[in-house]
């Protein structure tokens, strides 16, 4: 294998190895068992997670463009992503100790707890998308990360079929097998559901091992406060030249809308099971393993459109696909589908709902791959690493606005059903501001590729 071949399957390796914050923890197991068990009940413990999505999402805003500009300037983005991964580490095992009908002061302890592990994931992702150009040339950028995209979702997929099949249990206290969970856990307390915590920081310990062997960056001789200062008058450059950029600054700006209502369906879809289908945490989990599978096979398709004719159209579509799901979502419960009355016992909200899943793996995996691309287009070739900071600061400033506006949908109305209304709204916000987008950036950035370190 060639040493260029190994620092991509390294770089896939890290979207193997912290998928599953996303989708165990996140989405379909540990957040749903928290508004369902550990919080008094579905419609506070609903709230309760925006509000902490919330606050993490301000105070990583709060710090992004800083700690973008110092690993522009110092290039010690390996250093970086270790502390991340220590956060990740910490913030996943403490879930351990979320306990059913947790008192206020275990709340809140969970609570902070997710939020550090929410940390380390975001500014994780952030720091790693920054060496995707270095990959390849332009060509390839499209598929090398959609498949990276498409092996997260894979690692996902697998991690969730081992957590059903072995550990989290139903109701009856037995998991999708039929058995106890395994290594004596009580299902009583809960215990193999709460173990999704430990497991994913076990998982990602073990499979991120390739990236720090494989991907390695060049030596910065500079000592580190040189690097903050220059990063920081680099980036007052950047942000007061910003609204030339008319391109940059539109994507930007319509990546920071969808990116945002992506993360409220990712949050909260599990959540809304538990609690508008009153779906057990196995059912979420083939939920799950649905949308994971659908999302794989979406993601490899969409990285070869986005090669083939840009992420633009790839990007454009996905948000059709999740405006079209929203609604739907929204129009469903236990009682109708589409607004529609159905049969007392009827299965077909649970079918629709299924179906939704698939279509949400497939609209975001694809969503999340051709943007990243699309920000290698748009940025400047020479300084990659701001223009990826910049990314991160605008995905991270309004990060806070999906959660906040469905836990205030949510406590207005006093629905979960309604509470996800707001992200129809968000969707079509970036869809309107893509029209200001180049699908290549602009002219004097169109340009190969850096040189790989």
């Amino acid at each position: 294998m060639t040493v260029l071949r190994k620092r991509i399957w390294g770089w896939w390796m890290f979207d193997w190895a912290n998928q599953p914050y996303n989708i165990l923890l996140l989405t379909f197991i540990f957040a749903p068992y928290f508004t369902s068990f550990v919080a008094p009940d579905p419609v506070s413990g609903q709230a309760m997670w925006g509000w902490m999505l919330t606050i993490s999402g301000v105070l990583t805003a709060l710090c992004a463009p800083v700690l973008g500009a110092i690993a522009d300037s110092s290039g010690a983005k390996r250093r970086w992503i270790l502390l991340w991964s220590c956060l990740y580490v910490a913030g996943s095992t403490m879930l351990w100790w979320a306990v059913p009908e947790a008192d206020e002061s275990r709340l809140i302890l969970i609570l902070v707890a997710f939020a550090i592990g929410m940390v380390g994931l975001e500014y994780g992702i952030v720091f790693t998308n920054a060496l995707l150009p270095t990959l390849g040339p332009r060509e390839e950028w499209g598929k090398i990360s959609g498949t990276g995209w498409a092996l997260g979702y894979i690692g996902g997929l697998i991690s969730l079929f081992i957590m059903l099949l072995l550990l989290a249990e139903n109701d009856r206290g037995v998991t999708l097998l039929g058995i106890a969970p395994i290594l004596g856990l009580d299902p009583d307390l809960r215990e193999g559901t709460r173990a999704v915590g430990p497991f994913t920081a076990l998982w990602y310990m073990v499979f991120v091992i390739p990236f720090f062997l494989w991907v390695k960056e060049p030596a910065r001789p500079k000592a580190a406060a040189g690097a903050i200062r220059r990063g920081l008058a680099e980036l007052k450059e950047t942000l007061r030249a910003l609204p030339a950029r008319r391109s940059l600054f539109a994507y930007l700006g319509s990546s920071m809308v969808y990116r945002d209502a992506l993360n409220g369906i990712y949050a909260f879809g599990g959540i809304y099971a538990a609690g508008v289908l009153e779906w057990s945490i196995i059912q979420i989990g083939v939920f799950g393993i649905l949308a994971a599978a659908v999302g794989a096979l979406a993601c490899w398709l969409a990285g070869k459109l986005d090669s083939r004719f840009g992420p633009k159209p790839v990007i454009v579509g996905a948000i059709a696909l999740l405006i079209v799901v929203c609604t739907v979502i929204v129009s469903t419960d236990r009682t109708m589908v589409l607004f529609s009355p159905v049969v007392a016992g009827s299965n077909l909200p649970d079918i629709v709902f299924y179906i939704c899943g698939a279509l949400i793996g497939a609209g975001g995996g694809s969503l999340q791959a051709a943007s990243r691309t699309m920000m290698v287009r748009q940025a400047d070739p020479d300084r990659m690493t701001e223009g990826f900071g910049l990314y991160a600061l605008s995905g991270k400033v309004v990060s806070f606005i999906a959660p906040a506006l469905i836990a205030l949908a949510t406590t207005l109305t006093g629905s979960q059903r309604l509470g996800v209304t707001p992200l129809i709204v968000l969707f079509v916000i970036g869809l309107i501001l893509l029209l200001w987008v180049k699908a290549e950036g602009e002219p004097e950035f169109q340009c190969a590729s850096p040189s790989s370190p």
